[in-house]
C-alpha cells in the first residue's frame, strides 16, 4: 500500500496520512483484516514522527476504519469500505473548500442548510 503526503499542503501531515489510507479503502486497494504499514515503518519511509503517524491511525480509529490491535498493528476493519467512500466524499469538500478559502463556519453553515 502506498501513502503519499504533500509537504506544501495546508493539511497536517497526520490528516493526509488518514486521508491517504482512506482513498485506498474506498478504491478497494486495500481491503478488510488487512494490516496497515507499522507506524515506525510508515514514519521511516515518510521521513516523519512516529507519533504523527500513529494521530493519522487513531483518527482512523475513531472514525471507524481501522482496529489498533497490540501486537497485531492496524487492522482494516469490517466495516470500512462503506465508511471509507463517505469519508473520502468529505475529504474532497475540505480540500475544495480550502483552495476557495471558505471557512469551517461558512462550510458547516452551508452543509446545515442543504441537509434542513
Amino acid at each position: 500500500m502506498l501513502i503519499r503526503i504533500d509537504p506544501a499542503d495546508r493539511a497536517p501531515i497526520f490528516e493526509q496520512i488518514a486521508a491517504s489510507v482512506r482513498r485506498a479503502i474506498a478504491a478497494g486497494d486495500v481491503v478488510p483484516g488487512e494490516r496497515l504499514p507499522t507506524a515506525r515503518d510508515l514514519a521511516a519511509s515518510l521521513e516523519v514522527n512516529v507519533h504523527t503517524v500513529l494521530r493519522g491511525y487513531q483518527m482512523l480509529r475513531d472514525e471507524g476504519l481501522v482496529e489498533l490491535r497490540r501486537g497485531r498493528g492496524a487492522v482494516v476493519s469490517e466495516s470500512a469500505p462503506d465508511r471509507a467512500e463517505w469519508g473520502a466524499a468529505v475529504d474532497a469538500l475540505v480540500e475544495v473548500a480550502r483552495r476557495f478559502g471558505v471557512s469551517a463556519t461558512e462550510l458547516t453553515t452551508e452543509i446545515t442548510r442543504r441537509m434542513s
